[in-house]
């Protein structure tokens, strides 16, 4: 084997794992994540986790992300420890996907149909259409199937390029002699596999490797067996790696795939080793193709995990005995930085984090209005504490959706993560009003005055309409219910109509002297703090309905429904007619 044979080796192991990963991406894109949202809400038995874990990575071509996905949903507390079981094992089988689609590189004959089949014919045809669709097209959907078609046709490429490179290897004595050592020596072959896919932090693309060398005609069963038992330790490295200072729990997750393939490859090791002791398989010593090699791989994986399913909770004994028992945590806000590998399910954590930041915002705000009658100095409390907190999630939040839309995400997923960056900074001002309105109630506290029942009558329409504009806002926001985030612009136009009425009668109690100039500019002063919240909350349903449309243009959209709208005309009378009583 030259210089210019390694060069082509390494190029065409480049190809390879290029298209890999632009496959990946492109059907996780498609997907839009509904298999990983899928995942995420599992709440059955383990055989269901087996099979959504199977699912999953069949789609994005990799037991690593999957298992390192679910190391971040046990870490974050979604998924319970013996959830997290089933799902790794599945994970295992739906990696050998990609073993059988490298397989038909294998494909031999001399017919026009055989010649067809082959990779080497169709993958070129497919890219070279799929790249003319990707110029011309402007739909990212479009683009996003055309990247999945050219990533495989990449990988294919590269594949080819390795398996033309290593055929020189055939007539190496030392390549043949490595191979009979494996053979040999079955806890050698396990490591080699081991060592090489915890460098490449794949399985698929080491077992790719391997199918490529086959390609030579010197690889015997024997030799290739114990490297693909090796190569299923080999790809835990990423998981173990991933929970590094994450929980206790998530760190189990890790070591539970590593048990599961460390018992695995010892009992299928015990049984067929002892096995060909007894009669002597022939097999052993002959030649192993591709299409043998995504065999072994399935069949190790399948079996390991009907050995291993029913005695899925001694994998997890196993685990919590190697790592102790985790100590109570705080409640601060927590978002996993693993999920930015998997932009659906960061998208999905974000819009949650985001509906408990206004949940917050709500609820010191109602603590807050009931200040302005009953001062109670542990409401507060509740009410500064509640405000640090909203402050804390627009960092963390803030911070996390910068890094999430530097990644590749999908357009949908894009905008409502241009709209969350949007809507963080509108839900933490809502909190500040909320202290605003506390210092208004603590300033009639400690100076022992008090609004004129007049005005307090008008306060209290107000405050009802402001409380259910937010209230609105959050179930909104909570369940992406656009129909009722439209309810909320008429309700804030109705709030601006009984400020400006609530100034007028104001402005007339200064004049007949029912009111005194200081009581006037705390007034003043807490109609403009209650206002602004219901901006903000138009804000925040506005960047809700422009995402759905694709476009993130506020103004012109309050615009548009105020001059177009039937349905906002009349939901504005029927506020008018609820909350307009003075």
């Amino acid at each position: 084997m030259d210089i210019l044979s390694i060069i082509a080796l390494l190029g065409g192991l480049a190809f390879f794992l290029f298209g890999m990963n632009i496959m990946g991406e492109g059907l996780e894109r498609v997907g839009g994540g509904k298999l990983e949202k899928t995942l995420e809400k599992l709440t059955a038995g383990v055989f269901r986790g087996v099979l959504l874990g199977a699912a999953v990575t069949a789609v994005i071509q990799s037991s690593s992300a999957t298992t390192v996905m679910v190391v971040g949903f046990v870490n974050s507390g979604i998924m319970k420890l013996g959830q997290a079981v089933g799902v790794i094992m599945g994970a295992n089988i739906g990696t050998t996907v990609t073993a059988w689609l490298l397989s038909l590189t294998g494909i031999e004959g001399d017919g026009l149909l055989m010649q067809m089949l082959k990779p080497s014919t169709f993958a070129p045809l497919f890219a070279f259409i799929a790249i003319a669709i990707t110029m011309f097209s402007k739909k990212q959907k479009t683009k996003d199937i055309c990247s999945i078609v050219i990533g495989f046709a990449i990988l294919m490429a590269g594949m080819e390029t390795m398996s033309a490179a290593v055929k020189p290897l055939a007539n190496a004595p030392w390549f043949s002699q490595m191979f009979l050592m494996f053979a040999g020596n079955p806890i050698l072959g396990i490591l080699a596999g081991a060592v090489l896919t915890a460098i490449i932090q794949s399985s698929s693309a080491s077992v790719g490797i391997l199918q490529a060398l086959s390609a030579t005609g010197a690889i015997s069963f024997g030799g290739a067996f114990p490297i693909i038992l090796g190569q299923n330790i080999g790809t835990c490295a990423t998981a173990l790696i991933s929970c590094i200072g994450a929980k206790k729990n998530a760190k189990r997750a890790a070591f539970i795939h590593l048990y599961f393939n460390i018992v695995g490859v010892v009992a299928i090791s015990l049984l067929f080793y002892g096995l060909n002791a007894l009669f002597s398989f022939d097999f052993v010593n002959g030649t192993i193709t591709r299409t043998g090699i995504a065999i072994v791989h399935t069949s190790f994986n399948v079996i390991a995990t009907a050995i291993l399913l029913p005695f899925n909770k001694f994998l997890v004994k196993l685990a919590t005995l190697t790592i102790k028992e985790d100590k109570p945590t705080g409640d601060a806000p927590f978002l996993d930085e693993r999920f930015l590998n998997t932009p659906a399910i960061a998208t999905e954590r974000s819009m949650r984090l985001t509906a408990e930041m206004a949940e917050i915002s709500k609820n010191i705000m109602f603590k807050a209005f009931s200040c302005i009658k009953n001062f109670d100095p542990q409401k507060e409390t509740d009410i500064l504490n509640g405000e640090k907190k909203v402050d804390q999630y627009e960092d963390i939040l803030g911070t996390y959706l910068v890094k999430l839309s530097a990644k590749s995400l999908s357009g949908d997923d894009s905008n409502i993560v241009a709209g969350m960056l949007h809507s963080i900074g509108d839900l933490e001002r809502i909190s500040d009003h909320a202290v605003s309105v506390l210092k208004v109630a603590k300033e009639l506290h400690d100076k022992k005055v008090s609004f004129s029942p007049e005005a307090q009558e008008e306060l209290e329409h107000l405050i009802a309409a402001t409380k259910e504009i937010l209230s609105t806002t959050v179930i909104a926001l909570n369940k992406r219910d656009l129909i009722l985030a439209q309810d909320i612009e008429p309700l804030e136009q109705t709030i601006d109509d009984i400020k400006a009425k609530m100034k007028k009668h104001h402005i007339k109690r200064l004049q007949n002297g029912e009111c005194t100039i200081e009581l006037g500019f705390i007034f003043s002063d807490l109609l403009s703090s209650i206002e602004r919240v219901s901006d903000l909350c138009a804000n925040v349903a506005a960047y809700m309905i422009e995402v759905a449309d694709d476009r993130l243009e506020t103004h012109i959209y309050s615009h548009d429904v105020r001059k177009n709208g039937d349905n906002y005309r009349q939901k504005y009378e029927s506020y008018r007619q609820k909350y307009l009583k003075m």
